[in-house]
């Protein structure tokens, strides 16, 4: 038996080996994306699978009737879990507060969460160690590429470390992780708003009938797709026989707001177009359904989830969009110029002269980095938080920790997302109006 494992041990390492060695500069922003969807895996089985573990773990306790005794200091969290009820004291010493925290729902937590942790800190070490990397010829760059095998083991080991923590720095990074997690939300809101911009001056530069006839027809039809969609939350999340002003009012701020783009952008002082108004439209709608949709399931007004009974489908689809959204919105944020592109980046570097990039001694020429390595891994870095967010319920332990994404508090992250998106697309498009000196690009 012990031949076998040995054996098996010795081939996990040598395919690990052989995909961390064919990882080129070119798939390098995969594999980041492959690594960091490995804690999204490991977060996920630990959350789903991990708790019956605890019966397991080896711990003692004292005679019922003193204090509690963990004979294990550094696995204090996880013996907290087989503590019976009735020996469960409020001055028992771990850092975080013990009246609801001796249930599964808390391990859950804990477990996303350190993984979570272990996974930020890999990524935020990486953003330090590449600030300033400006051209290939930097040997920081070799390391952003290259060296997988090791990264592979230092993320390991950072994530299995995070398990060793001490309670109060892991409830510390889920508080510091509901603002990482705001923070990766509006760097997904300044992507789709550059996004859509770009889109309409590619269409606008072409100048030809065809394509303003284009603009045109997906304009309306993705404001016919808004209100028709707010109508639809109308039936779901305003049942007749109940009292639903709230949900009535964020349905109703969606489609004002859908109108205030519009009017905005063609009014003739704004330089503005009907095309991204519409987009951002259908993604403020899509928000406000998503916020709606993650009220808890015993709100009389969640027409979509009467019952907290959720097939396992339903939640492996959420994850896996979830995922989805996660990894493509970390590779576009991490890799596009909009945000803190380096000097020498190609936007900049299309101004510059070819010559001022060889070294004046004849050495080789300082190719310049495409984007910014250290902003790369910090949108990785916030991903991390974000993810823990979702899969943790944003530690809202008032609902229960089966569900993905559901709570109070993520309604109003992502309502106060879409309002945030809806400020932001009106102050591109007034902002030249209110500070003319200034060239917005």
């Amino acid at each position: 038996m012990s031949c076998l494992a040995c054996c098996c041990a010795s081939a996990t390492c040598g395919l690990c080996s052989s995909v961390a060695s064919g990882i080129s500069r070119k798939s390098a922003r995969i594999a980041y994306c492959g690594l960091f969807g490995a804690s999204l895996v490991v977060s996920w089985i630990l959350r789903e699978t991990g708790a019956p573990l605890l019966e397991k773990f080896p711990c003692t306790f004292s005679d019922p009737s003193s204090s509690i005794y963990v004979q294990s200091q550094m696995f204090q969290w996880v013996c907290r879990y087989q503590v019976p009820v009735s020996q469960r004291f409020d001055d028992w010493n771990l850092g975080i507060n013990t009246s609801d925290a001796f249930t599964k729902e808390w391990y859950q937590q804990q477990a996303v969460l350190r993984v979570s942790f272990g996974n930020f800190l890999f990524f935020a070490i990486y953003a330090l160690i590449m600030i300033g990397v400006k051209d290939q010829n930097d040997r920081r760059d070799s390391w952003h590429h290259g060296g997988w095998p090791v990264k592979m083991i230092v993320w390991f080991l950072l994530v299995v470390l995070m398990f060793f923590v001490p309670n109060v720095i892991v409830s510390i990074y889920g508080t510091l992780s509901k603002f990482g997690a705001g923070a990766f939300l509006l760097v997904q809101v300044v992507l789709l708003l550059d996004a859509t911009h770009n889109w309409n001056d590619s269409w606008v530069e072409k100048d030809e009938r065809k394509w303003y006839v284009a603009l045109l027809v997906i304009s309306v039809a993705c404001y016919l797709a808004t209100y028709a969609f707010s109508g639809i939350l109308f039936m779901w999340f305003n049942p007749s026989g109940h009292d639903c002003g709230l949900n009535v009012f964020f349905i109703v701020m969606t489609m004002i707001l859908a109108f205030v783009f519009a009017i905005v952008a063609l009014h003739p002082a704004v330089n503005g177009s009907l095309l991204p108004a519409s987009v951002i439209s259908v993604y403020c709608a899509y928000v406000c359904y998503t916020g709606l949709s993650s009220e808890p399931h015993d709100y009389v007004c969640n027409g979509l989830n009467r019952s907290k009974a959720v097939t396992a489908s339903t939640l492996i689809l959420g994850m896996l969009t979830t995922v989805l959204s996660v990894l493509y919105s970390a590779l576009r944020a991490g890799s596009s110029t909009t945000f803190l592109s380096p000097p020498s980046s190609p936007r900049s570097a299309l101004l510059e002269d070819p010559e001022d990039g060889k070294k004046k001694n004849g050495e080789a020429e300082a190719r310049p980095v495409s984007y910014s390595y250290s902003f790369f891994h910090v949108i990785f870095a916030l991903a991390s938080m974000y993810a823990a967010m979702l899969l943790s319920g944003w530690t809202d332990s008032s609902e229960s920790a089966s569900l993905i994404d559901v709570g109070w508090t993520s309604v109003w992250v992502k309502i106060c997302t879409g309002w945030v998106t809806a400020g932001l697309y009106i102050w591109t498009l007034i902002a030249p109006l209110i500070l003319p000196d200034r060239e917005f690009y």
